[in-house]
């Protein structure tokens, strides 16, 4: 039992090290830009940079009508698939999984055939015509961790003695939903929500295809260019991504368990 133990904390402290000793030496690398002294100049500087402000700024209203859409197609198709449609639900998974197969600079390829400026569909066009494609396309990618991160909230709740209790009450199916099933389901959501933030925030090869001024484009560019920069960017990047993975496990303490469910 002991010899386990042991054998067990010591594959923790070398998974640990593997982890947390490339991540400290790219903090003290992002520290050493002002000559013989450790500083924050390189976050000043990415911090006070336009671009920086602008492509953080684009990426994040990108991500929150990224998240609107996808809860506007997913909570209701995973809702009437677990009511009405529980024999397609093998067909609906494996589509959602197709974005985790399928490389994006295909998906992205396949809309400028589809979507360029001499098709009958133009969206690439003009600029909100080429934002509402990127939305689509980071919905897209997306789909795999909210669908499932929806369809887990679903299980927990009993979706059909909801639903007939409203429709008993004279609900209709968008009252039944909104204020029904989407309170009950909302802390997955917010897990979905925050996973495709981080998704966004980080995506390259759509918004570069695409030619949009995203956040990803930005990181490459930076660290194709500069030194301490994208050192520091690579930290802020991170942070960003763990603080949203934290927000997911604070707010999984607090979603509803069900009879099956362990306490």
């Amino acid at each position: 039992m002991k010899s386990g133990r042991f054998w067990a904390w010591i594959v923790f402290a070398l998974g640990a090290a593997y982890f947390f000793i490339p991540l400290i030496a790219t903090v003290e690398f992002s520290m050493r830009m002002r000559r013989g002294a450790y500083s924050f100049d390189a976050y000043q500087v990415v911090l006070g940079d336009p671009r920086f402000q602008a492509t953080f700024i684009y990426s994040v209203v990108a991500a929150i009508c990224t998240i609107v859409l996808g809860v506007l197609v997913v909570v209701p198709a995973a809702y009437w698939i677990r009511l009405r449609l529980p024999q397609i639900r093998p067909v609906v998974e494996f589509i959602t999984l197709l974005p985790l197969v399928i490389p994006a600079i295909v998906i992205v390829f396949g809309y400028i055939r589809m979507y360029g400026s001499n098709s009958p569909l133009p969206f690439l066009a003009s600029e909100t015509g080429a934002n509402a494609l990127l939305v689509i396309g980071y919905a897209t990618l997306a789909l795999p961790y909210m669908y499932r991160a929806v369809d887990t909230g679903l299980r927990t709740i009993d979706v059909r003695t909801l639903t007939e209790a409203a429709q008993i009450l004279g609900a209709g199916w968008g009252t039944i939903i909104t204020r029904v099933i989407l309170p009950n389901v909302l802390i997955a959501v917010l897990s979905g929500a925050f996973l495709t933030f981080a998704i966004v925030i980080g995506e390259f090869t759509m918004a570069s295809l695409l030619n949009r001024p995203a956040f990803g484009p930005y990181l490459q560019n930076v660290g194709a260019n500069r030194a301490y920069e994208p050192a520091a960017l690579a930290i802020i990047a991170f942070a960003i991504t763990w603080g949203c993975m934290s927000l997911i496990q604070i707010l999984s303490r607090f979603a509803p368990r069900s009879a099956n469910r362990p306490n």
